[in-house]
């Protein structure tokens, strides 16, 4: 669900969409505006955040508090996923900064994290799709700062198992792979994507080291109906993931699918029950949830309510 919404300045004025925005929602975009110091640190690294890239509605809150999501591999996507802001370009020369991982350990120590997160745009045009860039990222963290806890937020690597091993073998705290629609939308919403094989990546994380947490979400607000949406809960039960996020979907700009519907307080309340009845160790459900807002949070919840069963994972080969 990567993050996905305009600022606040820009919600009623230059991306008009189907339906009005309730008042309330543009009052609470508008409250989280303070950026602090971070952009200008990120600026000076010569890195990017997701946060940034695709107009977050929470990025004052968590940059204020020195949180970001860093955003590896490049700005622009190979997909054509219709409710994303990220630049995209089906083809074409890209390059990999080799550099990267690097600077981003040394920000991440400069920032003095505890908890870290990376994701990156979908690179189908690398062999591994950016798994090995992802897994340098990730020691690189690890070896500057011992202790951090890491999530990578990751792409489906086109369904490729040596690629998701890649990254497995690292042991990330917590692996998050969005689901990010129900399965009737995927040809309009994520025309790349397969729904099943979200799924099984999912599941298939669990089979190299069921120590690791893994961590989905949803963007709500797409046309999706209610036994769609509990369909999605239960599979996503069943493909084990144990947090789980559920958000507004608002649409960045005039380029995206826009808005079917605006979910309440209330319907967001339902569907947090609901996800927790199945299961999930932590689920977070509101407008303005976004798949990595307070993640540190989410992750030492889960672990509060985990077995210590799960840390007898299995060593990948």
């Amino acid at each position: 669900m990567n993050l996905l919404t305009v600022p606040a300045s820009s919600l009623k004025k230059e991306h008009p969409v189907k339906i009005p925005i309730p008042d309330w929602l543009v009052k609470e975009v508008s409250s989280k505006r303070n950026l602090g110091s971070l952009p200008k640190i990120l600026k000076e690294a010569g890195l990017r955040t997701v946060c940034q890239a695709a107009r977050c509605p929470n990025i004052g809150e968590c940059f204020s508090r020195g949180t970001a999501t860093f955003l590896i591999l490049g700005d622009i996507c190979r997909r054509q996923c219709r409710f994303c802001s990220i630049k995209k370009r089906p083809s074409g020369y890209l390059p990999v900064d080799k550099d990267e991982p690097a600077r981003i350990a040394q920000t991440v120590q400069q920032l003095g994290l505890g908890y870290v997160v990376v994701t990156s745009v979908s690179r189908d045009d690398l062999p591994d799709g950016g798994a090995e860039h992802f897994a340098r990222t990730i020691r690189k963290i690890k070896s500057r700062t011992p202790g951090i806890t890491v999530e990578v937020l990751i792409p489906d690597f086109s369904g490729h198992l040596e690629a998701l091993k890649t990254v497995v073998k690292e042991r990330p705290e917590v692996i998050n792979h969005n689901l990010e629609t129900v399965e009737p939308l995927y040809p309009k919403v994520r025309p790349q994507a397969d729904y099943k094989r979200s799924l099984e990546l999912l599941r298939r994380i669990k089979g190299l080291d069921a120590r690791i947490f893994t961590k989905s979400g949803l963007i709500l607000g797409l046309g999706e109906e209610k036994e769609e949406i509990q369909k999605a809960l239960n599979d996503l039960q069943q493909a084990q993931a144990d947090i789980l996020t559920l958000g507004q979907y608002l649409q960045p700009t005039v380029r995206e699918l826009a808005v079917e519907k605006y979910l309440t307080r209330q319907e967001f309340a339902f569907w947090q029950k609901a996800a927790e009845a199945l299961g999930f160790l932590f689920v977070a459900s509101g407008n303005l949830v976004r798949s990595s807002y307070r993640a540190e949070e989410a992750y030492k919840r889960a672990l509060s309510r985990s077995s210590l069963s799960r840390f007898q994972g299995n060593d990948i080969t």
